[in-house]
């Protein structure tokens, strides 16, 4: 066999040493499949593609379970790691390990995102501590590039133990339905250490990680799916923190006419605040992250005029759209991720308060609450508040308020910005005359309440005392957005910052 000839072989070697039915049959893609699907067409080259000790093992084993590399996604640049299901359960050895780290490096490197398939049954059990020591290295990796590049996982498989915090530690986690498993502990050791009976599922699968513990910021229902959504987040995000996300301009700015009648009047009317936000990003390109965690405050990217932008809004639909502690620890996240990557924030108010309680109190409502206070502080890109209804008491403060550093407040005109509530407020203020009142109790109540909302509960009051830039028709809040972006962009507003890493909060 000549040399050419034992090339091919080898090469034939490598695509089909694993069982792709297998792979198949669960509903899954193999590694190389998700890769040629992830890049565009005849794009991606392998690093290492030889590489493979063996250690251990009877024989070695083709591209010891890890394939990477690089290519274009949306004609940008990206490395890529994928684990392959079905070479020994895509188990990590020291060896496939240093393929991840050299692209973790490379990657950091270029200054390009990378994105990690994680579909492996843990470290290599045949290597020990020379395998288990390797996951060091990969979370160390994730920490250095950690607000640098995008980092980006996907669970399409298990991935538990000590693998499980390196999505942790990346920007995004993408969760496949049904096939993606992700704990620290599994249930074989759950049963045995505190006798729970538990399923994979139950205990890691996407429903834990995507409504329980927001852990994951994306579900998808399949592979392909999976890997849609991560070619079009990435096209959100700039390449590093040294660059602007790319404009795109094929959507299309929605006509505002309607817009005021998406938000009630009537303060205890709910309404859905993703119709206000589908007004004002561009048509269909909104992107939400974390949609089915701390579903009372929204946390989206979408575009105005094709560019990027961060969108923060309270969800009057969920619990009054109220802040507490996983809506404190979600906003703050994503701001701070926005921050990271030069994506201009929009906030949109309506809240009325820190959600009371006893197990909010006791959970740490102060200690999570101030994440919030932190992120948007902290944060230097351009960042637009827009006070629709409601805003009272310390919640006003930590949706961006001009105390916290935004470059611009924006009211509508039945906006309402106070310590609290009109009745709430007289009940303490006028509480003497009121006990007083007799029989005529409620009409007095009512007769204050009317008149402090008269006098305290408009934009008006904020506006002359400079908290509020200007009380705007709801019909004209697109297009100021657009001008308002536009300058701070030709500005270069932010453009000095200082560097931060996006730690998990």
């Amino acid at each position: 066999m000549d040399c050419l000839q034992e090339l091919e072989e080898q090469r034939k070697r490598l695509v089909s040493s694993g069982n792709a039915d297998r792979q198949h049959a669960k509903g899954k893609m193999t590694a190389d499949e998700r890769l040629a699907y992830l890049f565009d067409k005849d794009t991606f080259l392998e690093m290492n593609t030889f590489q493979n000790r063996g250690q251990g093992l009877e024989k070695p084993v083709a591209r010891d379970g890890v394939i990477a590399g690089y290519g274009k996604i949306n004609g940008r640049y990206a490395y890529a790691y994928a684990q392959d299901f079905t070479i020994q359960g895509g188990s990590l050895s020291a060896s496939n390990a240093r393929k991840i780290i050299e692209a973790q490096k490379a990657a950091q490197k270029a200054g390009v995102p990378i994105i990690g398939l994680m579909d492996s049954g843990g470290a290599k059990i045949q290597e020990g501590i020379e395998a288990l020591a390797q996951y060091g290295s990969i979370f160390y990796n994730n920490v250095q590039s950690s607000g640098h590049i995008p980092q980006i996982t996907a669970i399409m498989g298990p991935c538990a133990g000590g693998a499980s915090y390196s999505p942790a530690l990346q920007d995004f986690i993408f969760f496949v339905e049904g096939t993606g498993e992700m704990f620290v502990t599994g249930p074989g050791v759950v049963k045995e250490v505190i006798g729970e009976d538990i399923t994979m599922q139950d205990l890691g699968g996407v429903d834990v990680h995507m409504r329980k513990n927001g852990v994951a910021h994306v579900r998808a229902k399949d592979d392909k799916e999976c890997l849609d959504k991560i070619r079009a987040l990435l096209s959100y995000l700039p390449q590093n923190s040294n660059e602007m996300a790319p404009i795109n301009k094929k959507f299309k700015a929605r006509w505002q006419r309607g817009i005021e009648s998406v938000v009630p009047e009537n303060k205890r009317k709910i309404y859905d605040v993703k119709r206000v936000l589908d007004y004002l990003a561009d048509t269909e390109s909104l992107y939400e992250i974390e949609p089915e965690f701390a579903a009372n405050i929204v946390t989206a990217f979408g575009r105005v005029n094709g560019q990027s932008v961060g969108f923060v809004a309270n969800q009057p639909a969920v619990i009054g759209g109220c802040l507490d502690v996983n809506a404190s620890c979600k906003a703050a996240r994503f701001i701070r991720t926005c921050d990271a990557f030069n994506i201009p924030l929009v906030t949109l108010v309506d809240v009325p308060g820190f959600f009371p309680g006893s197990d909010q109190e006791h959970n740490g409502i102060i200690r999570h609450g101030a994440k919030m206070l932190y992120a948007y502080s902290e944060a230097k890109v351009p960042k637009i508040t827009l006070v629709l209804r409601k805003a009272y008491g310390g919640a006003y403060i930590a949706m961006c308020s001009k105390g916290l550093g935004a470059d611009i407040v924006w009211a509508w005109p039945y906006a309402e910005i106070a310590v609290m509530g009109a009745e709430g407020a007289v009940k303490i203020i006028n509480k003497k005359e009121i006990k007083a009142a007799g029989d005529r109790k409620a009409e007095v109540l009512k007769e204050k309440t009317d008149e402090y909302t008269r006098i305290h509960l408009n934009p008006y009051v904020g506006a002359k005392l400079g908290y509020i830039d200007d009380v705007i028709q709801p019909q004209d809040t697109r297009r100021m957005l657009e001008k308002a972006l536009e300058a701070y962009t030709a500005m270069g507003i932010g453009s000095d910052k200082p560097h931060h890493g996006n730690i998990p909060l």
